[in-house]
């Protein structure tokens, strides 16, 4: 597979990202690695979102309608990343993605 493919994988459930990590284990390419970090970091953001919403919802149940709407978020960040997976660009995330840029050192090695 291309270095592409392997940086889309990532995004796509933990199991994808672990594929591309033990892949990008074996060949080293900057692309992929950066795409893991993304990927990493929307997985930990959007877990933290889910309970945030969980624990806003049990407080304020009037707010389900406008947090459903708010809880595709991680889905429109996971396509902004497999675009820039897939155009080969080392761009973040919007919103969170320069918050985990060079934040594993466990890819860099």
């Amino acid at each position: 597979m291309k270095t592409k493919q392997w940086a889309i994988i990532a995004y796509i459930t933990i199991i994808g990202w672990i594929i591309a990590f033990v892949k990008n284990k074996e060949n080293k390419d900057t692309l992929v690695t950066y795409h893991l970090e993304q990927a990493l970091g929307l997985a930990i953001a959007s877990l933290l979102w889910s309970v945030a919403v969980g624990v806003l919802l049990s407080i304020i149940p009037a707010l389900s309608a406008l947090l459903s709407i708010l809880g595709i978020l991680p889905l429109i960040f996971m396509i902004f990343g497999i675009i820039n997976a897939n155009s080969g660009v080392h761009k973040p995330i919007p919103v969170i993605g320069k918050f985990f840029e060079n934040k594993f050192v466990f890819l860099q090695q």
